[in-house]
Formats: structure tokens, C-alpha cells, sequence
């Protein structure tokens, strides 16, 4: 996606003459080269890998009672040496697109063999602790190679935690394991700035916002709703204000942090709204007057704007997750109150005229921030 943007800018440039063909050239060529640039062969590598090891665990498994004991053991933990010391020697020939293969095949291999032996020697354990076995390895993998690529599968590996966690336990806090997500995502951030893998933060920062969606679950009322908002919030705060000591650390991470803590926050307003939807105020004499759903409307407008306001002229995904939940409050809160007084027609019409103030103020908003980077730029 952004190479196809950096492209069209180049060929921009280049017709303005901003830049010569010659530069925009080597421009493209330095992107294409960096070991995080989207290649399509790099990722057609790593599937294939996956399938391989598919296919040898599978292989191996199928003839698994037709092998004597010692040769299983041996064996599995050759192969798994066998694909680890062949990318160490691909990475020192600087093929680093079937290292990576090879590493994600080690991994794979020795997950399959974790299992392959405990049926063997009948060892006891559950599959969560083997999982955690395995996002371990991977990690240590990840972290001696300096391999992306291995960063992304300890992605994956957490993901199919939280996978069989919930299948086993969704309405139930299980020992301490419910607190192994949020450590496996912290992991995963330190990993991503060493290993240099941005793709795979997107993984740590969509587990953490699963995990407090669960969390809410598993306390639904009122006031854990409104307490996940805040936290949401505060947590935007943090590191979108420019004095917030985790703001220049957040900056790092690009546009990742703020728009996940955001999205956290918006997450909690409509689990707000939702609670009181269903009744939390019914013995109370403010439902009539509307009293709560316009406090939490005025919040949740209060914080688009703020959030737009911080972080809305360098951060697109914020701003673009900003408006629209301006606006679905905005058609929200004239459902509730407008609609039920004016009629359907009466309903749609206002609606249209505040969707097109909106869109008037979206668009003087998107205007002044081109003007405010154009400026930036001219100095």
C-alpha cells in the first residue's frame, strides 16, 4: 500500500521536477530492498515453508508407530538443528528470504516434535503450556537470528493461545493463564523494535484490544464499561499529548499506538452506550429526560474532536476512526431524541443536514491540515 503511494508521489514529483526519473529510480530501489518492504516472493517463500513443515509433521506422524523410539527421537531433534544451522548458513550467504523460511520450518518442527514426544513418553500437560513452550522457542529464535519473519510466527503462535484459551475457557478465569496475552503482546512489541518488524506490532496491539474486550466481558456492567473508555482514553492521551513523557516513545511505533488506544476508548463508548441501552438507568427517573445518553453523546463527540485535535493532522488512521465515530453519534444521538419527536421523514431530513454540516467540517478540517503541511513544507 505504501509503495504504491510512494510511486504515484514519485511520478508526481518527477512531473513537477521536484526530483529526476534517474532519483525516483533509486528511491524505489532502496524501498524494494529493505528486508520489511512488502515482497511478493518473500511472502510466497514463507507459505511454502509453512506447507513444507505441514507436510513433513504430517509425514512423519503417519508412519510415527512403523519407526523405533531412539530413531523418533534423534531424528525429530536432527531436523529440528537441520533447518536452524542451514539458515545460519543461508544468513551468512546473505539469502535471507529462505533463511527465513528455513527458521519458520525449525519452529514449526519443533512445536510438532513438543507434541509428537509428549504422546510418546506419555508425558503429562496441557496444550496451553506447550503453546507457551512454543511462542517461547520462538521468540529466543527470533531474537538470535534478528528474524522478522520469526517475530511474525511468535505473532501467530499468541494468536492460537488466545485461540485455545477461548476455546476451552471464554467464560471462566483460568489460573493465571488470562494473564499470559497481555505479557505475549509486550514481548511482541520489545520484538518488533528489535528485530525491526513493523507488520507484526499490528498483531501484539489487536491481541491487547481483544483481550480487554474479553476482560469487559467477563465484568459487563455499567461501570466497567465506562472504566474501559477512560482507560481507552487516558491511554490515548498519554502518548498523543506532545508533554506526555510516552508520547516521543510512542512517536517510534508511528501511527500503531495512538490509533489502538483510540480505538480502545471508542471500543468503551459504545459499550457505554450499549449498557444503557439495555437498562442500566430503568429505575431511574433521568431516562426520561435523556439525561444519560446525552452525557455520554457529549463525551464521546468531546473526544472525537480532541482526538482529531492531537493527533488529526499526522495521523490518518486516527483522524478517519475520529470521524467516523463523530458520525455515527451524531446519526445516534438524532435517532434517540430527534427522531422520536419528529417522525421518520422529519428524522431522515435533519439527519442528511447534520451529516452535511459534518461532511463541511471534515472537509475544512482536511483543507487546513493540507494547507498547515504545505506551509510546514515551504519552510
Amino acid at each position: 500500500m505504501y509503495r504504491g503511494r510512494l510511486e504515484r508521489d514519485l511520478k508526481i514529483w518527477t512531473g513537477k521536477g521536484l526530483v529526476d526519473a534517474a532519483t525516483a529510480q533509486a528511491i524505489l530501489r532502496e524501498y524494494d530492498g529493505r528486508q520489511t518492504s512488502f515482497s511478493a516472493g518473500r511472502v510466497l517463500t514463507i507459505i511454502a515453508a509453512v506447507l513444507l513443515g505441514l507436510a513433513i509433521l504430517l509425514f512423519v506422524s503417519a508412519n510415527w508407530e512403523a519407526i523405533p523410539r531412539i530413531v523418533r527421537l534423534l531424528g525429530l531433534v536432527a531436523m529440528i538443528w537441520a533447518f536452524y544451522l542451514a539458515s545460519a548458513y543461508l544468513l551468512a550467504q546473505g539469502r535471507s528470504v529462505l533463511a527465513s523460511g528455513l527458521l519458520i520450518l525449525g519452529t514449526l518442527s519443533f512445536g510438532g516434535a513438543m507434541a509428537l514426544v509428549g504422546q510418546m513418553y506419555n508425558l503429562s500437560g496441557d496444550e496451553l503450556r506447550m503453546m507457551i513452550v512454543w511462542f517461547v522457542a520462538a521468540c529466543i529464535v527470533a531474537v538470535l537470528f534478528r528474524s522478522a519473519a520469526q517475530v511474525g510466527l511468535a505473532g501467530f503462535l499468541a494468536w492460537a493461545f488466545c485461540g485455545l484459551y477461548l476455546w476451552g475457557h471464554s467464560d471462566q478465569w483460568y489460573g493465571i493463564m488470562p494473564w499470559v496475552p497481555p505479557l505475549m503482546a509486550v514481548i511482541l512489541i520489545a520484538l518488533v523494535r528489535y528485530a525491526d518488524a513493523p507488520a507484526a506490532r499490528h498483531l501484539a496491539y489487536l491481541m491487547l484490544v481483544g483481550w480487554l474486550t474479553w476482560l469487559f466481558g467477563q465484568q459487563e456492567g455499567l461501570n466497567a464499561a465506562i472504566l474501559f473508555a477512560a482507560a481507552g482514553f487516558a491511554a490515548f492521551l498519554a502518548v498523543s499529548i506532545p508533554v506526555s513523557p510516552l508520547a516521543p516513545f510512542a512517536r517510534t511505533a508511528g501511527a500503531a499506538p495512538a490509533f489502538y488506544t483510540f480505538l480502545i476508548a471508542a471500543i468503551g463508548f459504545f459499550l457505554v452506550h450499549a449498557e444503557i441501552s439495555n437498562g442500566s438507568f430503568e429505575n431511574n427517573v433521568w431516562v426520561e429526560d435523556k439525561l444519560p445518553l446525552i452525557l455520554i453523546a457529549a463525551a464521546t463527540l468531546a473526544g472525537s474532536v480532541i482526538a482529531i485535535a492531537l493527533s488529526g493532522r499526522d495521523n490518518g488512521a486516527v483522524r478517519y476512526l475520529a470521524y467516523f465515530v463523530f458520525a455515527c453519534e451524531i446519526l445516534y444521538l438524532a435517532s434517540e431524541t430527534i427522531g422520536s419527536i419528529i417522525g421518520t421523514a422529519g428524522f431522515f431530513l435533519v439527519a442528511g443536514l447534520l451529516v452535511a454540516i459534518a461532511a463541511w467540517l471534515v472537509i475544512q478540517l482536511e483543507r487546513r491540515f493540507s494547507d498547515h503541511n504545505g506551509q510546514g513544507t515551504r519552510a
